[in-house]
């Protein structure tokens, strides 16, 4: 599975998933980094990537709209990248059956 961060994401977390998200990309490695959600969201369908976000209109946009894309919305606060890095890892089991589950459209995963 690959994932398309957000903006809201820095990117050097796609750099530092790598090794368990091989074929990730920050918002800005395709010029998207001030892009509209539905520039995004067609970019994710279109090239096979699942959203990861912090941005709760991918949440209600997944939705109305269904998969794919998939979208993982991060419920966190402020936190460093390397929290956020730790928080996806602990949830790498949980990402990989939700991208198997062909029903499920949205996860959450969140600091607590």
């Amino acid at each position: 599975m690959k994932l398309l961060l957000d903006e809201n994401l820095a990117p050097r977390l796609s750099r530092a998933l790598s090794d368990v998200f091989p074929g990730s990309i920050h918002v800005s490695e395709v010029s998207l980094e001030r892009a509209d959600d539905t520039s995004i969201w067609e970019y994710a369908r279109r090239n096979g990537f699942v959203i990861l976000s912090k941005d709760s209109d991918f949440h209600q946009r997944s939705f109305v709209f269904g998969a794919p894309p998939k979208v993982i919305w991060i419920r966190a606060g402020n936190c460093t990248t390397g929290e956020l890095e730790l928080m996806v890892r602990r949830r790498v089991e949980d990402i990989s059956e939700f991208e198997g589950d062909s029903s499920a459209a949205f996860l959450v995963i969140s600091g607590e």
